[in-house]
């Protein structure tokens, strides 16, 4: 392990000369993110640590290939090499997640959704509307078939979940451009509970009848019963999609099962593969066979050329999650989640759904007086790194939100359990009771001002270096 670790660092300090020699400024860019990281508590629920080998993966002149197409069709010539690597990462995919279909060129998560919606829509409506009309591809249709076409896909229905109550704004929030592609209803949570309600999901279903039912989450701090949402989808002929982004990890460390497992159920899934999943940035298609073919039609559908060396990244990461110590891992996520919450819950932090069963916990920081914006700046300044995030009902709406999100997949992968996290909860609540919210000139509380007491930020920054030091990212790396 000693030689491991001093050969990596050989590489990248020789990397980073080399980057120096060419841009000083970015190279001590790397290296401050890198002190960055290590020096502070990253709680930001989407965001992890990739493997050494994973990144050194995405370091090579695969980069320089382009690879229209997909495996074995491909536009341009002498793509041998990135047949195999993208070979290899569906393969993985498949046999990780039980899939029929995997589609690794994705570029991020949003892409993936991309993919998935404008594969969904050619599959139930382009394919259908050429069988119609006699013809055999796109090009064989006249000017006004294809007038014809555009007004049908642009009339689709799609149903997800409401930004506040935990979905993702590619789940048709209206400044994304799902929310422009299709005519959208979101369902929320019950307002007692914040939990999802099916009986109601069902109903609001039936009455706006949609072509595509959105499953999964970005800040829902439970888990999903996939089951009860195909028979939704079933009961009004809908395409059930699930973004998985977050808790891929979860399902590939076998933490979520049968009914709480996605894959057996849906018709396409999309995930990221960084998050939980603990590989490169970049996104992932999952799909029955049915879906297949339309799937593989992502590039140029809605891709560009496809990140070969990012591909050859995520298949080094998906071999890493089918080993036994990923589900090891997985669990503690989970596991430390639960710490997580209970130790806020115990200091008086107010929880959405009052806890947690996945990966995630949104604190509704309004019994402090604080916006999440004052709150996640606070914190910062203490050495915790979250993110703002909106609560059901958010009187603050999605800028300034009532709301916390916090996760533990990264602090777990550097080797954090139950007493570090509870010692976590303790430091944050520390510097919640501190913080107060600076006085407008109206003499109300502003919504972005703050002050945090006196020596709180350096008492908590202190604490958080002896949690972090006794569990190193990256040992042994040296630059």
């Amino acid at each position: 392990m000693a030689d491991f670790a001093s050969t990596v660092s050989n590489i990248y300090s020789q990397a980073l000369g080399v980057i120096e020699s060419v841009e000083p400024r970015i190279a001590a860019a790397t290296r401050a993110e890198l002190a960055d990281q290590r020096g502070s508590l990253k709680l930001i629920a989407s965001e992890n640590y990739a493997s050494l080998p994973v990144l050194m993966t995405m370091g090579t002149w695969l980069s320089d290939k382009y690879a229209e197409g997909t495996v074995g069709h491909r536009f341009y010539a002498g793509c041998q090499n990135v047949d195999t690597v993208e070979s290899v990462a569906a393969e993985h995919a498949r046999e990780l997640f039980g899939a029929e279909y995997a589609y690794v060129q994705p570029h991020s998560g949003i892409d993936a959704n991309l993919v998935a919606y404008w594969s969904i829509l050619s599959h139930r409506i382009e394919s259908p509307t050429l069988e119609r009309l006699g013809a055999k591809t796109v090009n064989d249709l006249s000017e006004a078939d294809w007038d014809a076409l555009r007004a049908e896909f642009n009339s689709q229905r799609v149903m997800g979940m409401s930004l506040d109550a935990g979905g993702h704004l590619t789940h048709g929030f209206r400044h994304n451009i799902s929310g422009k592609m299709f005519k959208q209803h979101s369902y929320g949570t019950n307002p007692e509970t914040g939990l999802i309600d099916y009986a109601k999901l069902l109903a609001d279903a039936k009455e706006f009848k949609p072509l595509i039912l959105v499953a999964g989450y970005s800040a829902y701090p439970r888990r999903v019963n996939f089951a009860k949402m195909r028979e939704i989808a079933d009961a009004v002929g809908a395409t059930l999609f699930v973004d998985m982004a977050h808790f891929a990890g979860l399902v590939a460390g076998k933490v979520f099962t049968g009914e709480e497992n996605p894959v057996p159920y849906a018709d396409v899934v999309a995930t990221t593969t960084h998050k939980s999943l603990r590989g490169p940035r970049g996104g992932m298609v999952l799909a029955t066979a049915e879906y297949g073919p339309s799937v593989d039609r992502g590039c140029p559908m809605v891709l560009g050329g496809p990140l070969s060396h990012v591909m050859a990244a995520k298949a080094v990461a998906l071999a890493e999650a089918r080993q036994p110590s990923f589900a090891v891992y997985a669990q503690a996520v989970a596991d430390n989640a639960k710490t997580l919450a209970e130790g806020l819950l115990k200091r008086g932090v107010n929880l959405v759904t009052g806890g947690t069963d996945n990966h995630l916990v949104l604190m509704d920081v309004s019994s402090f007086g604080l916006t999440g914006r004052q709150a996640e700046s606070a914190l910062l300044d203490a050495g915790v790194v979250t993110n703002r995030n909106s609560v059901p009902n958010d009187a603050n709406g999605a800028w300034y939100t009532s709301g916390v999100r916090i996760g533990t997949p990264a602090l777990t992968s550097r080797g954090f359990g139950a007493n570090e996290f509870d010692k976590v909860a303790e430091l944050i609540t520390d510097v919640l009771k501190a913080t107060t919210p600076s006085i407008t000139a109206a003499g109300t509380p502003g919504k972005a001002k703050y002050a945090i007491a006196d020596g709180v930020a350096e008492r908590t920054k202190a604490a958080a270096a002896e949690l972090l030091d006794a569990n190193p990212l990256y040992p042994g790396l040296e630059l």
